[in-house]
């Protein structure tokens, strides 16, 4: 039997070839394989409560990815439109593996959209980023970029004193990668913001509550990590946290 921890990766809905699929793209596995010294299992985006449930019993943590959709604004009450590409099916398997992960104290993290449903799962709200105090900002590459360059794009953060992320990266600035066009706009209840940018956008949130850790960032670690200190950190932090969590597994060896 293996020693090392299995996470629930949740996978995005794609149509592929004319029909549906569950999408993650491979980035994501290989970061959890190769930097956080696990087993990735992908999540497809269809399970209900009682799925979730069932998967959770089998699994040591679970990563909710970043993904060029956005979060529907029904689901935080968002006045607005938004914008499109949605993902229904992701934003409701997500909320079902938030909810179920905190029930059983599993450690729970999160990367771009993961953050902003770990947000909306605790009652918070998002906003168009690229309006901050009436002030137009942008955390994202022009269009016309490749995707090197769109992962190039990016600014300087600094962890909050004190917080989760500071223990691991300290309180200097890091240069990180910006790729989206939401951001948290409340905190939901129960949340601490961990990081902002030097413009003030939340850069990564923690829970105060419950036994599990909870940890996601507004920027992409998964993306090319190697010689970025904070990104490898958070990586070794969710490794960490899983085979604590392995250990309490009742089918752990």
């Amino acid at each position: 039997m293996s020693n090392k921890p299995v996470i629930a990766v949740i996978a995005c809905s794609r149509e592929v070839e004319g029909e549906p699929a569950s999408i993650v793209k491979q980035r994501y596995l290989d970061a959890v394989s190769r930097y956080a010294d696990a087993l990735p299992i992908i999540v497809p985006p269809t399970a209900s409560p009682a799925e979730a449930e069932a998967l959770l019993a089998r699994v040591d943590a679970v990563l909710l990815t970043g993904s060029n959709s956005n979060i529907e604004p029904s689901r935080y009450g968002g006045g607005a439109a938004g914008a499109p590409p949605f993902d229904p099916p992701r934003d409701e398997t997500a909320l079902h593996l938030i909810a179920g992960a905190i029930a059983a104290k599993k450690p729970l993290f999160g990367i771009c959209r993961g953050l902003q449903e770990l947000n909306v799962a605790f009652g918070g709200t998002l906003a168009d980023e690229r309006a901050i105090d009436g002030v137009e900002v942008s955390h994202h590459a022009p269009a016309e970029a490749d995707l090197q360059e769109m992962f190039t794009y990016g600014h300087r953060a600094r962890a909050e004193a004190g917080g989760v992320l500071a223990d691991l990266v300290g309180t200097g600035p890091i240069a990180i990668n910006s790729v989206h066009f939401q951001r948290v706009d409340t905190v939901g209840q129960g949340l601490t913001v961990e990081a902002r940018a030097e413009d003030g956008v939340i850069e990564a949130l923690s829970a105060t509550q419950g036994e599990a850790p909870v940890l996601a960032v507004q920027w992409h670690p998964e993306w090319q990590p190697e010689g970025r200190h904070h990104d490898l950190a958070f990586w070794r932090y969710v490794g960490t946290q899983a085979r604590k969590a392995m250990t309490l597994r009742p089918d752990a060896s």
